[in-house]
């Protein structure tokens, strides 16, 4: 959410080095390359050179085991990081590109300011390899036992992919390759982890990299050696709700009136559209915000348009300020979460993957009508899991589950027979039959489409009008 360095994303994707195809086409604003030239730019250099720089997994990692290892999931997905033997990669480093960005302190001494050469001056593992054991300081704090194994960590939406891709699910033909067990590994290529949360991560697996513009990766070892991963997302889901909701005019007396009836105020919103749908006799809730047309990227697009500048628009207003308005405007938020989740799957698809099925995980799977909304959008279904809030939580699980299996060479259990053994079977949300509502999503998705084009090309007209007013 941090998007302090613009500047800096621009003067690092201006340097068209190789390695920004495997970060989607170019490095984006929420990476963790221009905040550490943010940093530099803003700190003295006697303070930037005492500093080390970890993504949050790895930080954890450190202080529960006082070593500097690092993931391969932090390192390729955020850091610019590139496993040995990719596009000649020699040190996963790419030290020419650092020296280019104006970041040569990052190489100096073995790259130890990023956790070092894996194998030479650092260790770089992939998910749930052993790390080591707690240590003594750790332990104490956290009441566990000192030298506890401890697994390489993920990224949190990672371990989301981990905790829910692996479930049993009753799907149909042809969404499930009767060919391949449901437990194959093979069955998680067709399967897309939508872990949602403030912002929401879009991830897929594949046996081979599928480059996809505006979509960040493909990552290779960030979750199983010699795999792929890619990562879709969108910057703002929760938070977008959370924003549409609370800057309303009526929304004091919505709360309220749900604290009155002992609900959220996203369930009285949704019992109140049912309501305006009995009212109205309308076919569906869908129906009553026909003519209200949401484009939410509020703060900035993470895929697949990659650009951090798109803002928000819409259209439809009137000057109604009650709870019926708020209702809808919340309403064409969801529906803009389920477009734009429909858009990043069309660049996925369209660039070589084969995604059939959405398996979707935190609190936002609580929400029936989110739910209707990214399966009819999209016209995949929606697996949610059993445990909705602990997706995270178990996949981390599974990961200490990988390193408590190591051996006395260190050795561990595949993560895929982890996952199929710990994964709970979840329940599924299909794809509509009424024919007027997917005709209805099929039309907004054409506008969705114009909008965000539109919003582009008006920016650009403007900069153009105005070239050298402000130097």
């Amino acid at each position: 959410m941090d998007h302090r360095c613009p500047d800096e994303t621009t003067a690092i994707n201006s340097t068209g080095h190789k390695l920004l195809k495997y970060v989607g086409g170019k490095m984006s604003i929420e990476m963790e390359i221009p905040k550490v030239l943010w940093l530099k730019n803003n700190m003295s250099s006697d303070k930037f050179r005492d500093c080390k720089f970890y993504d949050l997994v790895d930080a954890l990692t450190h202080i529960a085991s006082g070593k500097e290892t690092r993931s391969f999931c932090s390192a390729v997905c955020k850091q610019g990081y590139v496993p040995v033997g990719i596009d000649g990669s020699v040190k996963g480093w790419q030290e020419d590109f650092l020296n280019r960005v104006g970041l040569p302190e990052l190489v100096e001494d073995g790259f130890k300011r990023m956790g070092g050469i894996h194998g030479e001056t650092g260790t770089i593992l992939s998910a749930g390899e052993l790390v080591g054991g707690l240590c003594k300081e750790a332990a104490e704090q956290l009441g566990l036992l000192e030298g506890t194994k401890i697994g390489s960590g993920v990224i949190d939406a990672y371990a989301g992919w981990i905790g829910t891709v692996g479930a049993k699910v009753d799907l149909q033909e042809p969404l499930l390759d009767e060919s391949i067990p449901n437990n194959s590994l093979e069955q998680a290529f067709t399967r897309l982890a939508a872990v949602a949360g403030t912002s929401t991560c879009h991830l897929v697996l594949s046996k081979d990299p599928v480059f996809v513009p505006g979509v960040w990766g493909p990552y290779r070892d960030v979750i199983l050696p010699d795999f792929w991963m890619a990562e879709g997302g969108q910057s703002s889901t929760g938070s977008l709700l959370n924003h549409v909701v609370t800057t309303h005019p009526s929304y004091n007396t919505t709360k309220t009136l749900s604290t009155q009836k002992g609900k959220s105020v996203y369930e009285l919103l949704n019992t109140r559209l049912e309501e305006l749908r009995h009212e109205q006799g309308a076919p569906s809730i869908s129906y009553l915000a026909r003519h209200m047309f949401f484009y939410g990227d509020h703060h900035g697009n993470r895929s697949p348009i990659a650009d951090a500048t798109m803002r928000g628009a819409i259209v439809g207003l009137s000057m109604d300020a009650s709870i019926n308005d708020l209702a809808l405007q919340y309403y064409a938020a969801m529906e803009f979460i389920a477009q734009q989740t429909r858009h990043i799957i069309s660049a996925m698809n369209s660039s070589g993957h084969n995604i059939t099925t959405i398996f979707m995980s935190g609190g936002q799977c609580r929400n029936p009508i989110l739910m209707s909304l990214i399966a009819n959008a999209t016209r995949l279904p929606v697996a949610i899991p059993r445990y909705i809030d602990a997706a995270v939580v178990l996949g981390s699980a599974i990961l200490g589950a990988k390193a408590a299996s190591a051996d006395a060479d260190g050795k561990t259990e595949g993560l895929w027979g982890i996952m199929d053994r710990l994964s709970k079977p979840g329940k599924m949300v299909h794809v509509t039959k009424d024919k007027y509502e997917l005709a209805l999503l099929d039309a907004k998705y054409k506008i969705f489409l114009q909008m965000s084009e539109d919003q582009q090309k008006f920016r650009k007209s403007i900069d153009a009008e105005i070239q050298g007013w402000k130097q």
